[in-house]
């Protein structure tokens, strides 16, 4: 009797990421477990990488594929710095990697990526992409192994879906929340997961990426994420990626998770 073999390039290595942004702050979080079934293969694996002062990217999948393409997208940046002798724009970014994941669609990167940041008009993004580079901007988004629990929760406390409004309450529009309250809603949205999935937990890496710029006289009044001590909240300042460090522009938390 023949017996078959059959190679699969292709493995998922858990873990969850969600990005939110605001009027002026973008969030971006992942935790650090890389498993393959009921094994971990490590407990300190970051899936939040730093691109820019104004660009941070998160991606979840095949542990494999994430390391060879937030490599090559580096790379393009990295020639992107040299020829023009400056960053590029989150836009653009957000352009080249769809293109990026497009080139591979014969054999794609086995991952789920969220681009976020701050674009041109110093206002909060989120870009969503599948593996073959079909991008989405929006709100807020959360992939990866825990994404049925965490994107529920998201619809409901960041996009105000199925809540009615009182006659002291109006629902708010989606894109607007203080930076603290999308922090409490990241860190919840991590905690909560880890009690139900396996695959997530160990540790959690928050990306906080603001706008520096400073207010017009029209909104001396409104406060900005910038204005926010961040450092009182244990957080330090990003490393890696292509350009130059902008003081506070790209923050990162790191908070511990249950670990079993």
């Amino acid at each position: 009797m023949p017996v078959g073999h059959q190679f699969n390039p292709y493995t998922s290595n858990g873990g969850s990421i969600l990005a939110i942004h605001g009027e002026d702050y973008c969030v971006i979080a992942g935790d650090t477990r890389q498993s393959e079934g009921y094994n971990i293969q490590t407990r300190h694996k970051p899936k939040v990488f730093r691109l820019t002062d104004k660009a941070t990217l998160a991606t979840d999948g095949f542990a494999a594929d994430a390391e060879a393409l937030v490599s090559r997208v580096r790379q393009r940046l990295e020639l992107y710095q040299y020829q023009h002798n400056r960053s590029m724009p989150l836009h653009s970014i957000a352009r080249m990697l769809s293109t990026i994941l497009y080139s591979k669609r014969f054999f794609p990167y086995y991952v789920h990526n969220i681009l976020g940041g701050i674009d041109e008009q110093g206002r909060g993004a989120v870009f969503s992409y599948d593996p073959v580079g079909t991008v989405e901007r929006l709100v807020c988004n959360a992939a990866g192994a825990a994404e049925g629990l965490i994107q529920p929760f998201l619809d409901n406390q960041v996009l105000f879906k199925n809540q009615n409004a009182t006659p002291g309450h109006e629902i708010p529009a989606p894109g607007h929340l203080p930076l603290e309250e999308a922090l409490k809603i990241t860190l919840d949205s991590f905690t909560s997961a880890t009690e139900r999935h396996i695959e997530v937990g160990d540790g959690l890496d928050i990306f906080v990426v603001r706008s520096l710029a400073p207010k017009s006289d029209g909104e001396a009044s409104i406060p900005r994420a910038a204005d926010i001590d961040l450092a009182a909240m244990g957080a330090v300042e990003a490393v890696g990626g292509e350009d130059s460090y902008t003081s506070g522009a790209c923050m990162v938390i790191h908070r511990p998770l249950k670990r079993d």
